[in-house]
């Protein structure tokens, strides 16, 4: 073998390492902006749904609106206007709260 030869196989080793420089480079861009917002989304809605009392006014998935009545392990009982009809749902379908207090502010608004 020369040295040549040598140096060649040297610098064919070199330039499979910049093959990988791009599929991480976009990695990381996917990471920064789809996987680590998503994460603290995640992070922030399991934070609401472990803060939950009752008489907050909440909203679930399917649009139902409603204030928190009972609070069990796994759901949570929902009166619901204008019948006042009692609903049990999933806290997994929660998808925003509302406290007592905004609700009261809001209402004194002209």
């Amino acid at each position: 073998m020369s040295i040549q030869h040598l140096l060649a196989m040297q610098a064919g080793g070199s330039l499979s390492w910049v093959g990988f420089v791009p599929l991480v480079f976009i990695f990381a861009i996917f990471y920064f902006l789809l996987i680590m917002p998503q994460q603290r989304r995640q992070k922030k809605w399991q934070q609401m749904l472990g803060e939950l009392k009752t008489g907050d006014k909440v909203v679930t998935s399917g649009g139902l609106r409603g204030a928190i009545v009972a609070l069990k392990e796994d759901y949570v009982h929902l009166r619901v206007p204008p019948d006042n009809l009692r609903l049990e749902v999933t806290r997994a379908s929660i998808v925003s709260v509302g406290s007592t207090e905004e609700a009261s502010k809001a209402s004194a608004k002209p």
